[in-house]
């Protein structure tokens, strides 16, 4: 049953957080691009294609933890101090994804969609100012602090997934 567990474990991280990881990386260049191309409806579609996959495959990855532990415990390895750090590196990787990354994400799509509501409305004459439709409501400044938060997750990711591998101190050999 162990392998079994560890199997869909490894499985789900791979399926789950590798697509988070690859789509929250290219999600700041690709807001960035709507920002220097503000009339391109495939950049901004990319955009939301992007934030998507981080929002679906984020309620997938919750699949991990739950193999994980049945894994854990599966082996006898619960109090293991590897396995207590990488549970505390898993639960700050979900925080930082949930409270940093995909709601900064959020803000930067709706700030491009009250951008093309008001370019619309200036197509229509609804707004005589051309200047205030295309004011930037996101700024390069928020896709760098994106970014940021984005490399913490990735960072933290790469930690667990060490730590899976190598497991110092472990009895239950490497």
């Amino acid at each position: 049953m162990t392998k079994f567990l560890l199997a869909v474990h490894v499985i789900a991280a791979i399926v789950a957080v590798g697509p988070v990881t690859v789509a929250a990386s290219m999600f700041p260049p690709a807001a960035r691009k709507v920002l220097d191309a503000p009339d391109d409806t495939s950049a901004l579609a990319t955009v939301r294609l992007l934030h998507r996959i981080c929002q679906v495959y984020a309620v997938a990855g919750l699949a991990v933890p739950v193999f994980g532990f049945a894994t854990a415990s599966d082996m006898g390895v619960l109090g293991d101090t590897w396995l207590i750090v990488s549970i505390g590196l898993t639960a700050l990787a979900a925080v930082v994804l949930a409270a940093l990354v995909l709601p900064r994400q959020s803000a930067i799509l709706e700030g491009y969609e009250k951008q093309e509501t008001l370019r619309e409305a200036v197509a229509d004459r609804a707004v005589a100012d051309r200047a205030v439709a295309d004011r930037a409501v996101t700024d390069r400044a928020v896709t760098v602090r994106l970014a940021m938060f984005t490399g913490i997750f990735n960072l933290l990711w790469a930690t667990v997934t060490v730590l899976m591998i190598i497991r110092p101190g472990s009895t239950t050999g490497a």
